[in-house]
């Protein structure tokens, strides 16, 4: 097992390169270029002004160099090993640097420091959803197979059905429309994390001289109640029905046949070996969810107005800055490239039949 995980955590070098470098180049070569954003700026100046600036702003970030020279920049830069460079440009050797993913070309600020801004908000509303929806969909998917072709069967999979239909950006427009609207029931905000007066709030709920204070606490949560019901109802109807039947296929197994002709209750063999069983397909479908969930939802955060890693990223590629679409490509590859290898790990724990020796 120790030789294999080392062999794939080596084959993610020229995975990861691959990525960066796909990414790089068709931002380079796209209408326009890198930069359009920053680029564009100073309508109102003098034409060589305007030029000047442009000049400024292709030698800071080094567009004026061939293509291969920046892509090299940009791996050295970002590698933990590389050619140290002191604030004059001038190289101070070669060895063991501090990891450097530039600075954002549209924000002027530093990009690691934007992406520890928005992670945060993404893990909030993953570490929110992702246990709502697994162990949901776990009880659901289980009990609708054991008691399958009864009502609750027949209803959740309509149920589940319907809701896996229905498109994350209509439900949000709609659910802004009906319940954060003041023509229809006004009874949540239509975006944000926090009201505008939230640093000044108590953390917890209280009851103060002007009555009932939700506090800072129970207003985030207030705010974020739409967007976890969006997150929430596209998983939750897909993982359930992958339960269902996979369970299913695992009740209809021969082991499964055997182990009642012994004896064996009911309850010990649904758990302790049909879900054990059904286990695969769901670790299979975590190893994809898991880099989405914390690469945001572009959509959910845009429609919402969250500050998140989805939000952050669209917004990167509309203004082409390259700093921080090459390091949010280098981030989702890292956490997919790991998620896999977590997954396949899980394989071998919850089927011993599987071996990687």
């Amino acid at each position: 097992m120790l030789n294999y995980i080392l062999r794939r955590l080596l084959l993610m070098i020229p995975t990861l390169l691959g990525v960066t470098a796909v990414v790089f180049f068709i931002m380079a070569l796209s209408p326009g270029g890198v930069g359009g954003q920053a680029l564009s700026e100073g309508g109102e100046m003098q034409a060589k002004e305007r030029q000047a600036m442009r000049e400024y702003y292709r030698k800071r970030y080094g567009l004026d160099q061939p293509l291969l020279v920046q892509y090299g920049r940009w791996l050295n830069r970002v590698s933990p090993i590389g050619y140290r460079y002191d604030g004059d440009g001038k190289s101070t050797g070669f060895g063991f640097k501090p990891l450097d993913l530039g600075e954002s070309m549209s924000k002027r600020r530093p990009v690691t420091d934007l992406y520890m801004e928005a992670l945060p908000v993404t893990l909030l509303l993953n570490l929110v959803t992702t246990p709502i929806i697994y162990v949901l969909s776990i009880l659901i998917g289980v009990y609708a197979a054991r008691h399958r072709n009864s009502l609750f069967d027949v209803g959740s999979s309509t149920t589940m059905l319907g809701l896996n239909s229905i498109p994350e950006n209509w439900a949000g427009i709609m659910l802004i429309g009906f319940f954060a609207s003041t023509q229809f029931w006004h009874w949540f905000p239509a975006g944000g994390l926090h009201d505008t007066l939230a640093d000044q709030m108590a953390f917890l709920p209280r009851v103060g001289s002007a009555g009932f204070e939700r506090g800072w606490l129970l207003d985030m949560l207030w705010h974020l109640a739409l967007p976890l019901l969006v997150y929430t109802y596209g998983g939750f109807a897909f993982l359930s029905k992958l339960t269902r039947g996979s369970v299913l296929d695992s009740l209809n197994a021969d082991y499964v046949r055997t182990a009642r002709a012994k004896g064996v209750d009911e309850r010990t063999l649904l758990f302790r070996h049909v879900f054990r069983n059904s286990l695969l397909p769901l670790i299979t479908v975590a190893a994809g969810i898991i880099p989405g969930l914390l690469g945001g939802s572009v959509i959910i955060e845009s429609i919402f107005s969250i500050p998140g890693m989805g939000k952050l990223a669209i917004d990167a590629v509309f203004s082409r800055d390259r700093e921080l679409v090459l390091a949010g490509a280098l981030v989702a590859g890292v956490i997919g490239l790991l998620s896999r290898l977590v997954s396949d790990i899980w394989y071998a724990v919850a089927d011993p039949r599987v071996s990687y020796e």
